[in-house]
């Protein structure tokens, strides 16, 4: 029987070691959009965000992820952080 591979990713925020399924991830589409990455699979740059309402805010407090996408993020992906965060 295969078994399953356990995939960590670092939030950029805390900078914790998580698995991929307790962060969330943003994308910087080739095309210079930032987006939420539901799937994992997007085309881009991205960066984890652990899923805490509290490491989102403190997040866009330290524009941590604009410097990781290397674009001004929008403030309205904050509030959709959040939304996706509390379901």
């Amino acid at each position: 029987m295969k078994e399953k591979k356990l995939v960590l990713r670092t939030c950029c925020q805390t900078r914790e070691v998580l698995e991929k399924k307790e962060l969330i991830r943003v994308v910087r589409t080739p095309e210079g959009n930032v987006i939420i990455d539901q799937t994992g699979k997007a085309n881009g740059r991205g960066a984890y965000l652990k899923k805490d309402s509290a490491v989102v805010l403190a997040a866009k407090k330290s524009h941590v992820l604009d410097k990781k996408l290397e674009v001004s993020v929008p403030e309205n992906i904050y509030d959709e952080l959040i939304e996706v965060i509390n379901g």
